[in-house]
């Protein structure tokens, strides 16, 4: 390695960056991957241990949380000098739970594999930092763009193929699947993660990581227990209180830290809390479209709607998602340019709103959600590629990790909650004695979804206005 000095602070280049490019969008695409098993396999785990769907639900919610929580946590650590150990650990960590997941163990190791190998997406920012740091400007904002956009479309890579597994050999096999990707993606780091730059400290505020992950426990924990809102609406009204209290509690301990998980300050800067506005809204969006066609396209004919499809055609409907979100990451950095980093978010939002309305026109034919899901990957693809340098923009490079790591804590959230009201749409959509809501009800939550993305795109139309008026006062 050879030192250069970049903004008076020594850099450490890495001798064989060809190799670290592919590494870092490879370690993305896995952990995502990796996370996202849960998905296709709720039923066939539910199946397999002999529990109900709601507790198999779990495999895919603890996954969410751990990595919600652990993602600002190992955010700060990859800030400081020990970000390639933090790295190697990590992944450690996320095969460990890999094996645990393949293990013929009770239900409770399998949540525990799961909660581990959920860590691992706290990676993504920290994949983020080392390209920032070891690669030209130029080519480190569009490889964090690919980055961005393969952390994703991993999940339309991960579904098909587990649910294939699933078919053939039982979810054993499917998880067996995360175990040899998780392996190739230790090796893969400890061949060629470089060391952090020179002076940099990091240290973690353990008081605000509790708070933190207590608050998004329940946040988490309501998105997805939609029974509670139904059968117990003020007991969980009074939890969303707690957890938003806890929430307020935490901001308070991270602006009063000397060392805060989160420099909530820089988060407080107009573009940043803008950017983060946008991806939980956007996020709630996007999130409840892919919920929507995925469980329209398997909902059985018997219902007077749907195409009754295995898990495993279902997945393959997740093909367009990942092939057109990722020629979009491609495109992007391109486009960037001559067009806004906002503003890109504002056309992608627009993009997905398209989406939206075309799903909620046209879905008598399965093309016709091949078409929905494709247009879903293009505007997810934009949104995804151009957000980092919304972010970035204003953000030193010594908190890369850190800032990245917030937006994508706020994206799990709002992840969460659009797959929950996505639910809880449908199922205001159920007549009594039946078991799958009217047509009508994927109509209304697509108009839901329009509105969640006119949200999104007012919101980055204004960071737009904004930058316009900084750089040409």
């Amino acid at each position: 390695m050879t030192g250069q000095p970049v903004g008076g602070v020594a850099v450490k280049t890495f001798p064989v960056a060809r190799l670290l490019v592919p590494a870092l969008v490879f370690i993305a695409l896995v952990v995502a991957a990796v996370a996202s098993l849960g998905t296709p396999l709720i039923t066939s785990v539910a199946t397999s241990f002999h529990v109900s769907l709601g507790s198999a639900q779990w495999t895919l919610t603890v996954a969410l949380l751990s990595g919600a929580v652990a993602t600002p946590v190992l955010g700060r650590l990859g800030a400081g000098p020990y970000r390639r150990a933090t790295i190697l650990t990590t992944l450690t960590v996320v095969v460990a739970g890999s094996a645990l997941t393949v293990l013929p163990l009770p239900f409770a190791w399998l949540l525990a594999g799961r909660a581990a190998q959920g860590v691992g997406l706290g990676l993504t920012a920290l994949m983020m930092g080392v390209a920032r740091d070891h690669l030209p400007e130029e080519r480190s904002a569009a490889v964090i763009a690919l980055i961005s956009v393969v952390s994703i479309i991993g999940a339309g890579v991960g579904y098909p193929l587990a649910a294939l597994l699933a078919e053939l050999g039982g979810v054993r096999a499917a998880y067996g699947l995360g175990l040899v990707v998780t392996a190739a993606a230790l090796l893969t780091a400890w061949r060629s993660m470089p060391e952090a730059p020179e002076g940099r400290s990091a240290h973690v505020d353990v008081a605000g990581a509790v708070v933190l992950a207590a608050a998004l426990l329940l946040v988490l924990f309501l998105a997805g227990e939609r029974n509670l809102w139904d059968r117990h609406l003020a007991m969980a009204a009074g939890l969303a209180v707690v957890a938003l209290v806890l929430l307020c509690v935490w901001a308070v301990i991270e602006l009063r830290s000397t060392t805060p998980l989160v420099d909530v300050r820089a988060v407080r800067h107009p573009a940043v809390a803008g950017a983060n506005l946008a991806m939980f809204v956007g996020g709630i969006g996007m999130y409840l479209l892919l919920t929507l066609i995925t469980r329209y396209a398997q909902t059985p004919h018997g219902a007077g709607y749907g195409f009754g499809l295995t898990t495993f055609v279902a997945g393959l409907v997740l093909i367009p998602f990942s092939v057109l979100g990722f020629v979009a990451g491609k495109l992007t950095p391109r486009v960037r340019t001559r067009i806004a980093d906002p503003l890109l978010l504002a056309g992608s939002a627009v993009v997905v709103g398209g989406g939206f309305a075309l799903f909620a026109a046209v879905r008598s034919d399965l093309a016709e959600l091949f078409a929905a899901m494709g247009v879903l990957g293009l505007g997810v693809g934009g949104f995804s590629a151009a957000m980092p340098g919304v972010i970035l923009a204003v953000t030193p490079k010594s908190e890369t990790s850190s800032a990245m790591s917030f937006n994508y804590v706020v994206r799990s959230v709002g992840y969460s909650l659009g797959s929950a009201i996505g639910g809880l749409i449908l199922a205001a959509g159920t007549g009594p004695g039946h078991l799958f809501p009217d047509d009508s009800a994927y109509t209304t939550a697509a108009l839901v979804g329009i509105g969640a993305m006119a949200i999104t795109t007012l919101t980055s139309l204004a960071l737009a206005r904004r930058r316009s008026s900084e750089t040409n006062p």
